[in-house]
């Protein structure tokens, strides 16, 4: 397996997809620049490659995988925003709230919530049977993913924190919400994609919701490390915004050689949840995956 060149053929197909959505201006100009910004699109690649391990096809989670990428930007579009993390930079381009004005970006971020939605329950699916059913499945998963059990309850206690040091178990119970929730409705809904094709085991849902927690906090741990290390043009947003602002984050908790341990045995378990699924298909490339979330740069 040649994971570089199988990670750009995936990212490529999300591009492309994700290309064909909001083409008019005013509002969805603004979601099209966030929307299409840059990134490594990883949620959609691992909803495509949880479906194709679970039996299906990358192509039958496609449209699922762009819904969570819609989610995501919405929520880095309002994270963004000055009376969130007030960063002027995301992604090495200015911020939405910058580039458009701050109100133009709060209803970008609104709408690409919506669409989120609207993408799912409409996707274009080769399945057999009971096509409504999974997605709805997956709308559900992404719902839960979205709201107060998920990145709006980690938003909301993350900015209640603001300059008030926390313990590492709040952090970690903060960032499952923030990062991972989002992490695991990617996989999960990968899952969900496959299961009009052929029965899927329960072990493989379970599975996916294990890696992504596992690999969200490996995620998390890394990003705070780069804020301290890393290089703005390659991380693609400000250096040091955490400690400008305060935060508690898992490298003034724990310093930075603690960090790196912490992110490999993350990414262990991570990897070791995968072998306790039923799989149709091979994991090969979600382990590569893994790995090379623990070692990146942006």
């Amino acid at each position: 397996m040649d994971f570089t060149k199988e990670m750009e053929t995936l990212r490529r197909l999300t591009e492309d997809r994700l290309q064909q959505f909001f083409p008019g201006g005013g509002l969805e100009e603004a979601m099209r620049y966030s929307l299409l910004a840059g990134g490594k699109r990883v949620r959609p690649v691992l909803t495509m490659k949880f479906c194709e391990a679970a039996g299906g096809t990358p192509e039958e989670a496609l449209d699922f995988g762009c819904a969570v990428e819609m989610l995501h930007t919405y929520s880095l579009i309002h994270d963004d925003l000055p009376c969130m993390d007030d960063d002027d930079l995301r992604r090495g381009k200015p911020t939405c709230h910058i580039k458009f004005g701050e109100c133009t970006a709060t209803l970008a971020g609104d709408a690409l919530q919506a669409a989120a939605f609207q993408t799912v329950l409409s996707a274009e699916g080769a399945w057999r049977h009971g096509g409504q059913m999974y997605k709805a499945l997956a709308a559900e998963i992404l719902a839960e993913a979205a709201g107060f059990q998920g990145m709006c309850g980690g938003q909301y206690w993350d900015t209640l924190g603001d300059g008030q040091p926390r313990t590492e178990e709040e952090l970690t119970a903060i960032n499952d919400k923030k990062t991972g929730a989002l992490l695991r409705a990617a996989c999960m809904m990968g899952v969900a994609a496959s299961m009009g094709r052929r029965a899927v085991d329960k072990s493989c849902m379970d599975a996916a919701r294990e890696y992504a927690a596992n690999l969200g906090l490996a995620f998390q741990i890394r990003d705070d490390m780069l804020d301290v290390t890393g290089d703005a043009g390659e991380f693609g947003k400000p250096i040091g915004s955490d400690a400008s602002n305060g935060k508690t984050t898992y490298v003034t908790l724990l310093g930075l050689e603690a960090c790196g341990a912490r992110v490999l045995d993350y990414t262990e378990k991570a990897k070791a949840a995968l072998r306790r699924g039923s799989w149709a298909g091979s994991t090969a490339f979600l382990e590569a995956l893994a790995d090379s979330m623990a070692v990146r740069n942006f």
